[in-house]
């Protein structure tokens, strides 16, 4: 326990709503990285599915965020954000227990595949848009980035042993019967988040206020903010190319370096490593260089590690595969929780399920475009073509880190620097904000 504890922060553990909320977090994420082993293996192995057909399952997947991402975020700041929660975990754990069920009874379809993607990627939409607004609903603003920082943890380790033990599912009982870890977890997770005591007061919506303009504030708060436009311009860089790899890795270890399940699983665990070494280190690193420092020198310094990927043959493919992932995901995850809890802390708490759906509109909108040109491309000239492709793209996106504000800034401004600052700007007619060093904030995600 104690070493639990150090790892994830002990006065954090000893806060009984965010514990429940970690476990949560914890159940939820392991079952999906079972999934992520198992259901395009799933397409692969059990219904031959093609290079197109899996970038299809992929742009599925994600395709929600396109469709329903801006209203959703509208809608959860009408609502608690807790029974939000509760129900996407519940409707991902139906639409999941679907799939060995059809498989079983020999009716399983890539048609069903696609439509329990889109499903369960709609019920995601609005569970992260909820969840990243309902943690400042538990913790005070000095511990969010501690908070984040724990989860992202959490979500490392799974990310570490879930693929691992998804390949080892898959082999034992077959990619579909493997799927049943997931829809448990996100059953396990719903039964966590009912144990939390806070309660939120329900949102009194404004007199005549309608969706269409609650939507809009959302977005123009998000595009009028010169920093918050940088993040999500190099974010929805990186999420495209990351959809490129996702869409063609699955068929490129499979029918190019030959790996069996086991030997994707242990990859993919392998390559969560740096992961769980970014949600680790995020936090002394921001002390150490600056946090607006961070968001752009974590990219700038992994991106160019994507170039292994395609490099990947023969006997050293695996391990060679692997270390560029491991080395990328560091720096996301680090990248993740600064940017994550500059987020938070910036924004007003009654604009915070706008900005996070707006955020997640514009970055993960990307990616079901991603995944269509990643399979299409490696329809047309083969998935190492692809992702080389995807290794020149993530070469790019610290472009527009390195050419904005934040170069000339060690730590991002606090809420009321923030907002005194922009109120400055728009009275001289900019829209933009003064550069300079800022007084450090310490949020969390």
């Amino acid at each position: 326990m104690n070493a639990i504890q150090r790892l994830l922060g002990g006065e954090l553990l000893r806060h009984r709503d965010f514990r429940f909320l970690l476990s949560g977090s914890a159940t939820s994420q392991l079952g999906s990285q079972v999934t992520l082993v198992a259901l395009p293996l799933t397409a692969v192995v059990v219904l031959d599915a093609s290079a197109y057909q899996v970038g299809l399952l992929t742009a599925a997947e994600t395709a929600a965020f396109l469709l329903v991402g801006l209203p959703a975020g509208a809608w959860v700041d009408r609502m608690r954000r807790l029974p939000v929660l509760i129900r996407a975990d519940a409707v991902r754990c139906l639409a999941l227990a679907s799939v060995p069920a059809a498989a079983a009874a020999h009716v399983l379809t890539m048609l069903q595949l696609y439509l329990v993607a889109l499903v369960t990627g709609v019920a995601t939409v609005f569970f992260d848009v909820a969840h990243q607004s309902f943690l400042p609903q538990l913790l005070p603003r000095q511990q969010l980035v501690a908070g984040n920082g724990a989860l992202e943890t959490v979500r490392s380790c799974a990310q570490v042993a879930g693929p691992g033990l998804g390949g080892a599912l898959v082999q034992l009982l077959g990619a579909p019967l493997a799927i049943v870890a997931d829809a448990l977890g996100y059953l396990a997770s719903a039964l966590l988040l009912l144990g939390i005591r806070t309660r939120e007061p329900r949102p009194e919506p404004a007199p005549g206020r309608s969706l269409r303009a609650d939507i809009a504030e959302g977005v123009s708060f998000v595009l009028r903010h010169p920093l918050l436009r940088t993040i999500a311009t190099a974010t929805a860089a990186s999420n495209f190319f990351s959809a490129v790899l996702v869409a063609v890795q699955t068929v490129f270890w499979v029918r190019v370096l030959g790996l069996s399940p086991t030997a994707i699983g242990l990859l993919l665990s392998a390559s969560a490593v740096g992961g769980l070494a970014g949600a680790l280190c995020a936090g002394p690193l921001a002390k150490r260089f600056g946090q607006a420092r961070l968001i752009w020198l974590s990219v700038a310094l992994t991106s160019p590690f994507a170039v292994l990927w395609p490099l990947a043959r023969g006997g050293a493919g695996a391990p060679v595969f692997a270390a560029g992932s491991a080395v990328v995901l560091f720096g996301a995850v680090v990248y993740n929780v600064a940017q994550v809890s500059f987020r938070q802390v910036i924004c007003p708490p009654a604009l915070l399920g706008r900005m996070n759906a707006t955020m997640r509109f514009l970055v993960w909108g990307t990616m079901p475009l991603g995944a269509l040109a990643g399979g299409a491309i490696a329809a047309a000239a083969g998935p190492r073509a692809a992702l080389w492709v995807c290794a020149a793209g993530f070469l790019a996106v610290p472009l527009p880190l390195l050419l904005s504000p934040l170069r000339r800034l060690r730590d991002l401004p606090t809420t009321a620097e923030a907002t005194a600052s922009d109120k400055a700007a728009q009275e001289a007619g900019t829209g933009e904000e003064p550069s300079g060093e800022a007084a450090p904030v310490q949020p969390a995600r």
